[in-house]
């Protein structure tokens, strides 16, 4: 069992930056992939970045390539999304999920594992 909890959502101005933090329990945490979600209201849950924790490998989405950026600290069991050049289409809830293996899947129906989510809210 892998329990996750978010923090470092908040309300920016269009341009700001954030950054997100994900906390896991368990002490197998770098055998599994964790990756950020976000739901926007009125869509789809949709995949945001992946971590995986052996090989280090990061994938990024394209709608937020050049703007989000995401690390992982095995030793604090934490992965960390930064998130700068915010739009406001950003605007949503960002989960943190996990799943175990080294897969970086982006359908949520591959993930075990989900945080309560944050919020995250730029202004225009």
């Amino acid at each position: 069992q892998v329990q996750l909890v978010e923090s470092g959502g908040g309300v920016v101005q269009a341009g700001g930056s954030l950054r997100l933090s994900c906390v896991a329990s368990g002490r197998t945490f770098s055998t599994y992939t964790v990756s950020w979600f976000r739901q926007a209201p009125g869509k789809e849950r949709e995949f945001v970045a992946g971590f995986n924790g052996i090989t280090g490998r990061t994938i990024v989405d394209d709608s937020v390539k050049g703007r989000f950026t995401g690390s992982r600290d095995n030793a604090k069991n934490t992965v960390y999304l930064q998130m700068n050049s915010l739009k406001p289409e950003d605007t949503a809830v960002y989960y943190c999920t996990a799943r175990m293996g080294g897969v970086i899947a982006s359908r949520t129906t591959e993930y075990a594992y989900w945080g309560q989510g944050t919020q995250v809210t730029v202004s225009s």
